[in-house]
């Protein structure tokens, strides 16, 4: 009997700590579907696991593979980068017919030993040894660039990064129209959907001091923390990489003057065309945030 009465009691310990630890699990099983659901439907689609696959696709389409290497369940990093950058609408469009996406995944579970060594030696090639590591790499499998880790930049801003990388993007017409898509039309949609001011970072095209100076400051803890809070960032070359209507577009923003050599202007504008504030790139970073920040407190009185 008492036998009995000990093998019951246990049975319905075991079935009371079954109960919440199922129930735990179908929330997350739920969780993890709603997320899903709710990334762009064409990120999904788009990246490739296989090094081997990816390479290939590069060869025959002479795009470079944009790889990016995370541990989907251990790498709290890598989860904000998705999340921040490469779940984003910004992201899918600057991806677009550009690059090959490549998504080096390594969990501590749920792969084979096999995969395990595959993915492994993809980072052993190109010198990969912190989580989350973005690689470009060449059609021809050489490395173009690599940035290691994630400091939380707005998806523009990491983009921005990449840019100097990539050939400029060749201008495209929408079917049924003749309305020319380009960097600076792409990052003004993007501000009118996200209803904030456009922040252009214009430099000289291949000036590297320029390069070096516009990446500065979007590393900037202040300037970046302003940027995502309160812009959409980009970078757009001028008239001999741009397009027809950027060229026109950035000479009416520039005032018609030439950028000197190592030179960046700053540029707010809302509609491409009309520029609401302007600054030079060569000032300090904290000297920059103030000038953005009286214009969007001049900006705030304004609308009051």
């Amino acid at each position: 009997m008492t036998m009995t009465l000990h093998a019951t009691a246990r049975k319905a310990h075991v079935s009371a700590l079954s109960f919440p630890r199922s129930l735990r699990f179908t929330r997350l099983l739920s969780l993890v579907m709603a997320l899903v659901a709710a990334l762009p439907a064409a990120a999904a689609d788009r990246w490739l696991a296989s090094y081997e696959d990816a390479l290939t696709s590069a060869e025959q389409t002479g795009k470079p593979i944009l790889t990016v290497f995370t541990g989907s369940d251990w790498c709290v990093h890598c989860r904000t980068l998705e999340e921040k950058v490469l779940h984003t609408e910004a992201f899918n469009r600057w991806a677009e017919d550009r690059v090959i996406l490549l998504l080096i995944d390594l969990p501590q579970q749920g792969i084979s030993q096999e995969e395990r060594q595959a993915r492994s030696k993809v980072c052993v090639k190109y010198g990969v040894r912190a989580f989350p590591s973005t690689v470009l790499i060449a059609p021809d499998g050489a490395r173009i660039t690599a940035q290691a880790g994630y400091k939380g930049q707005p998806a523009d801003a990491w983009l921005a990064a990449l840019d100097d990388h990539l050939p400029a993007r060749e201008p495209k017409t929408v079917a049924g129209g003749d309305k020319e898509q380009s960097p600076l039309n792409d990052a003004v949609e993007t501000a009118r959907d996200t209803k904030r001011p456009l922040l252009l970072m214009v430099s000289r095209p291949g000036d590297k001091t320029a390069t070096t100076r516009v990446a500065s400051l979007i590393k900037d803890p202040e300037f970046e923390s302003l940027a995502r809070d309160h812009f959409v960032v980009a970078q757009v070359p001028p008239a001999e990489q741009a397009t027809p209507s950027d060229s026109a577009a950035l000479e009416t923003l520039l005032g018609g003057a030439e950028l000197p050599a190592d030179g960046v202007e700053l540029i707010v504008t809302d509609d491409g065309q009309t520029p609401l504030f302007t600054q030079s790139g060569a000032q300090p970073p904290h000297r920059i945030v103030t000038g953005l920040r009286r214009f969007l407190a001049a900006r705030q009185s304004v609308r009051r």
